[in-house]
């Protein structure tokens, strides 16, 4: 059933490598994209040894770290999807934003779905860098964060932490749903 409301979930992750299933979801962080202090955060135990050593590094993860102080990944989604659903409400559909979101998506639908069997966000991810292609017609080259960021003036900055991400990018999709009016 489909809801009059929606709430925008900008979402950012770190992983360990390029595809979910064979690498590990390290980190989750989220915001309400137009109440952006409300924001969400936790680090993952990695569900396997295998890595991208670039993709640790450009995250400052540790492997080794993140299995001593990570949640369970069951506990982790199960605390994403109640605070996604405490966010929504009753009255609310939360839609998950974000930036490249094939990428974020792909990890946090499989995570929902393997330890949860469920997925609040539904099924479909709302991507920043389509948007931003739709709003100005620029080329897919266009949408590249640089790209955007010299066009939209952002406060904030994309750091590789999951959750300054997300408020990051949150910031982006405002700008870009401002212009687009």
């Amino acid at each position: 059933m489909t809801k009059n409301l929606e709430v925008f979930i900008s979402v950012d992750v770190e992983t360990a490598g390029p595809i979910s299933g064979e690498y590990a979801l390290l980190s989750i962080g989220a915001c309400d994209a137009y109440q952006p202090e409300r924001t969400f955060s936790c680090q993952l135990k990695p569900t396997t040894r295998k890595a991208d050593p670039k993709a640790l590094e450009v995250a400052g993860l540790s492997l080794d770290e993140l299995d001593r102080t990570g949640l369970e990944p069951e506990a982790a989604m199960g605390k994403f999807r109640d605070w996604v659903l405490e966010l929504a409400g009753a009255e609310a559909d939360p839609v998950f934003v974000g930036f490249n979101a094939a990428f974020d998506w792909s990890f946090v639908n499989y995570y929902f779905h393997r330890y949860l069997s469920t997925n609040p966000f539904g099924f479909a991810a709302l991507d920043i860098k389509s948007l931003y292609m739709g709003a100005t017609n620029c080329t897919w080259a266009g949408t590249k964060s640089s790209h955007i960021a010299k066009a939209l003036h952002p406060k904030l900055e994309g750091t590789h932490d999951a959750l300054e991400d997300a408020l990051y990018q949150a910031e982006l999709f405002r700008r870009i749903r401002s212009v687009e009016r």
